[in-house]
C-alpha cells in the first residue's frame, strides 16, 4: 500500500489532543511514499557522505544539537544516527549533497522509534518528503527526486515531530548518477541466507529464522516459491495458512544493489486446527463497552446492558507495579454499591444469554507497557488469572499510548495458550494506527491473526485520515468509514475482524460522531456496495463483523438509540 500526498495527522484518542494540530496540518503535504527501493543502475552511486554514521556526525548537521550517534539499536555497520525533538526543535539533520543537474535519484534511509520523517530540498524540481508513524523495528522510508537543468546540489534532512520520541536513522542513501562530491562505496549483491529453519508452527503459520547475511537490508520470505513477505531482521512468521497442510520456503537477502539467490528450501507443516479464534462469537456482533466508572453517563449494572451487545468490554483493568501486568479493580462506590459478587453473577447471566464479556485494557489514561518476554509474561499471566477469577471471555486491547508489536504479540499467544480456542480477543486501535500494515497495532494484529475475534478501530477523536485510495477523508462522513475500513480489509485482516467504532452519542467523544443511519450506510456499502458515498470499495465484504460503541453507557443515557438503530441492522446483515 502506498501513501502518498497530503496525509493530515489525527487528534489521538478519547483524551485531549496531544500534538500541535495546525502546525501539523500545515506540515504533512507529502511527496514521498513508503516502498523498498529498486536496484541501482550500474553507473549510480549513493551520494551521500557518512551515510552510516560510522564517522559521527561528520558530514551532517542537527538542530539544537539535538542529534548523536548510538551504538545501538544499528540497522547496519556499527553505528546510527539518534535525534531527540525538544520544545520547538524537531531534531533536524541534514547535509548537503552534490548532485548531477537533469538526473532522478532514490532517496532513502532506515528509521525506527518517534515519528520520522525523510526529504530533499533544493533539487530545483519539486522537493519531496515521506514519514513515518512511530516504529519498534526498522522501517525503510523511501522518495525519488528528480533534479533541475542548474541544480548541482540539493539538501537531504530526516526531523522527527515536535514532543515526541527520539528516532534513530541510519543507511541514508541518495542513490543516482555521480555527483563528483563523493560518497560511500556502491553496495554488492548479497549472497544467500544459511541457516534456514523452521522455529515453530500453529493450525496457521510457520515460524522461520535464518542467519544474518553481510551487507544485507532485509529479506524475503517465499512460500512454495512466491514472495509473501519481507523483513529486516532474520526471523518471520508466515501466517493465512492452512491447518494441517506442509509447506516449502525459502529467504533472498535484498539491499540497494538488488537480490541474492534464494536460500535451500524447508518444510514447514501446520498442526490440526484447534478452532478459530473469538469462541462462539455471531458472526455479525455488536460491541460496546461497558464503564466501570462515573463520568456523566448512565451508570450501569452490566445486567442493565442492552440485550443488542453481543460483546462487552469491560472498561478497564488497571496497571500494576510489575511490569506488564493488570489487574482489575470494581469501582463499588462509583457504581451505586455494586457488589463483586453481583458483578460476576452478572457475568454469568450475559454469558447464559450468549453474550461475551471481556476485560479491556488500556483506554486513555491506562499506561500498560509491555516490552520485553518478562512484561509479556506477566501480561498473560495477569490476563488469564482475571479471566479466571471473573468469568471473563477474553481480552480487549485499547491501548492508545503505543506497544510493542513483538511482545505484544508473544503475550497475546501465551494468553491464548492458557485459555484455549474459546479465547475471545479484540482490539480497539486509533485511526492513526491502521494507516498501514507496518504500524505497530496493525502488525500485532496480523500476527495474532488466527487468535484474533475482531478489530473495531475508533473512528473519532480523528483528524483527516487517508483511504485506501491515497484520498484524504475527514471524520464523521460515510466515506472516512468505508475508506478507512478498506486498508484493514485489504491490508490482511479477514472481513470478519474488522468493525466499526463510533460513538454512541455526541457525549461519548470529543469529536466524530455520525448518526446510527450513517453507520448503518457504511455498513450497507462495505457489505452489500450500496449506500456508499463518492469512495466505492472495489468489492464487498458479506463477512464483516459489524460495529462498536463508546460505550453502552452513554448510549444508555440517549434512551439506546444507538444500539436499537445499529444493533438490528448488524445482525441483519448478510
Amino acid at each position: 500500500m502506498v501513501w502518498t500526498n497530503s496525509l493530515v495527522m489525527p487528534i489521538l484518542s478519547r483524551k485531549p489532543a496531544r500534538f500541535r494540530t495546525a502546525a501539523l496540518i500545515a506540515a504533512l503535504a507529502l511527496g514521498g511514499a513508503l516502498s523498498v527501493a529498486g536496484p541501482a543502475f550500474a553507473a549510480d552511486v549513493n551520494n551521500a557522505k557518512n551515510a552510516g554514521f560510522e564517522s559521527g556526525l561528520a558530514n551532517w548537521t542537527c538542530s539544537a544539537s539535538s542529534g548523536t550517534t548510538v551504538s545501538s539499536p544499528v540497522h547496519g555497520g556499527s553505528a546510527a544516527l539518534k535525534a531527540t525533538p525538544a520544545g520547538q526543535d524537531n531534531a533536524k539533520c541534514v547535509q548537503t549533497v552534490a548532485v548531477k543537474p537533469g538526473s532522478t535519484y532514490t532517496l532513502s534511509a532506515w528509521v525506527q522509534g518517534g515519528y520520522a520523517y525523510l526529504g530533499a530540498t533544493g533539487t530545483g524540481t519539486t522537493d519531496v518528503s515521506t514519514w513515518t508513524p512511530d516504529s519498534a523495528s526498522w522501517k525503510q522510508l523511501t522518495t525519488t527526486f528528480t533534479t533541475g537543468a542548474s541544480t548541482t546540489s540539493v539538501t537531504v534532512y530526516t526531523h522527527g515531530w515536535y514532543g515526541q520520541a527520539a528516532y534513530f536513522a541510519d543507511d541514508v542513501s541518495v542513490y543516482g548518477p555521480d555527483g563528483g562530491g563523493g560518497g560511500d562505496p556502491a553496495p554488492t549483491v548479497p549472497g544467500a541466507p544459511n541457516g534456514l529453519a523452521v522455529s515453530g508452527t500453529s493450525s496457521s503459520s510457520v515460524s522461520l529464522t535464518w542467519n544474518t547475511v553481510s551487507g544485507a537490508t532485509g529479506y524475503n520470505v517465499y512460500r512454495n516459491g512466491t514472495k509473501v513477505t519481507a523483513v529486516t531482521g532474520t526471523s518471520a512468521t508466515v501466517t493465512g495458512l492452512t491447518a494441517s497442510t506442509s509447506y516449502s520456503f525459502q529467504v533472498t537477502a535484498v539491499n540497494s544493489a538488488g537480490e541474492s539467490a534464494k536460500s535451500g528450501a524447508v518444510t514447514g507443516t501446520t498442526s490440526a486446527s484447534t478452532g478459530n479464534g473469538g469462541g462462539a462469537v455471531p458472526k455479525h456482533a455488536v460491541t460496546g463497552y461497558w464503564q466501570n466508572f462515573n463520568n456523566g453517563a448512565t451508570v450501569q449494572r452490566l445486567s442493565a446492558v442492552q440485550s443488542q451487545y453481543d460483546i462487552i468490554a469491560v472498561a478497564f483493568a488497571d496497571a500494576t507495579t510489575t511490569p506488564g501486568a493488570v489487574t482489575f479493580n470494581l469501582d463499588s462506590a462509583g457504581l451505586g454499591g455494586y457488589t463483586v459478587d453481583q458483578f460476576k453473577a452478572d457475568i454469568r447471566a450475559k454469558q447464559a444469554a450468549g453474550k461475551k464479556v471481556v476485560v479491556s485494557v488500556g483506554g486513555q489514561n491506562g499506561t500498560v507497557s509491555v516490552s520485553d518476554p518478562t512484561s509479556a509474561a506477566n501480561f498473560a499471566n495477569s490476563v488469564y488469572a482475571l479471566m479466571q477469577t471473573y468469568g471473563f471471555d477474553g481480552v480487549d486491547i485499547d491501548l492508545e499510548n503505543g506497544l510493542n508489536a513483538t511482545y505484544m504479540s508473544q503475550a497475546l499467544r501465551s494468553l491464548a495458550g492458557k485459555a484455549g480456542s474459546s479465547l475471545v480477543l479484540t482490539m480497539a486501535p486509533q485511526t492513526i494506527d491502521m494507516q498501514s500494515p507496518s504500524n505497530a497495532y496493525f502488525q500485532t494484529a496480523l500476527n495474532v491473526k488466527d487468535i484474533l475475534t475482531v478489530v473495531n478501530m475508533q473512528y473519532y477523536n480523528s483528524g483527516s485520515m487517508l483511504g485506501c485510495d491515497g484520498k484524504v477523508y475527514s471524520q464523521g462522513s460515510v466515506d472516512f468509514l468505508t475508506a478507512l475500513a478498506c486498508i484493514q480489509l485489504e491490508g490482511g485482516l479477514s472481513p470478519s475482524q474488522v468493525g466499526l467504532g463510533l460513538p454512541a452519542s455526541t457525549s461519548g467523544a470529543g469529536s466524530g460522531y455520525v448518526s446510527p443511519s450513517v453507520v448503518n450506510n457504511a455498513l450497507d456499502c462495505l457489505t452489500k456496495g450500496t449506500g456508499c458515498g463518492s469512495f466505492k470499495p472495489s468489492k464487498t465484504y458479506p463477512d464483516l463483523r459489524g460495529a462498536m460503541t463508546w460505550s453502552t453507557n452513554w448510549d444508555a443515557a440517549a434512551g439506546n438509540a444507538w444500539s436499537n438503530a445499529v444493533g438490528p441492522h448488524v445482525h441483519g446483515l448478510p
